[in-house]
């Protein structure tokens, strides 16, 4: 392995990793705005109610099974940890953004380098599910590639308008 492979390599797995956070993230916020949305239903309703003065048995169920609802959702919530995955994979994330940055620093391969190397992988396969780990890394690589190309039509966008500057400067 060379120090450039390094270097990609643990780019695309950290951008893996981020991809993962990014999208639990996403999962956890759409829960807690589930509680949110559902505990000012609540409340809502319970002023409603009094302002109507509506008094059936039903409406008097309503609160009871939306507060249910709410201790439900917010019961998965806990059990999906989603603080807790999310922290395993910032710190995986952290590790390998530090391997990283050393990687770059360095003019090639020395063993503490290596083993902070295999230090980071290990974190970054404890982390995540291998089957999560899978579709990550596939949208890692793939974003990569697609950055890479939309920097090398940058670069020859920027060497035309230099050839064509320096024409024009010639030209004068």
């Amino acid at each position: 392995m060379s120090l450039a492979s390094m270097v990609q390599e643990l780019k695309y797995k950290r951008d893996a990793l981020l991809l993962a956070h990014e999208e639990l993230k996403i999962q956890g916020d759409n829960w807690n705005k589930c509680v949110i949305i559902l505990s000012l239903s609540t409340g809502m309703f319970e002023s409603m109610k009094l302002q109507m003065g509506w008094r059936s048995n039903a409406v008097e169920l309503v609160p009871i099974a939306l507060s249910s609802i709410i201790a439900i959702v917010s019961a998965l919530i806990k059990f999906k940890n989603f603080t807790g995955q999310s922290e395993c994979i910032l710190q995986s994330a952290s590790l390998l953004t530090h391997t990283l940055n050393v990687a770059r620093n360095e003019t090639d391969l020395s063993p503490s380098l290596m083993t902070q190397y295999n230090e980071a992988l290990e974190k970054l396969e404890t982390s995540i599910y291998p089957d999560l780990r899978k579709k990550y890394l596939k949208l890692s690589q793939n974003n990569l590639i697609a950055i890479y190309r939309q920097e090398r039509r940058f670069q020859d966008g920027l060497e035309l308008v230099n050839v064509s500057e320096a024409t024009s400067n010639d030209s004068i």
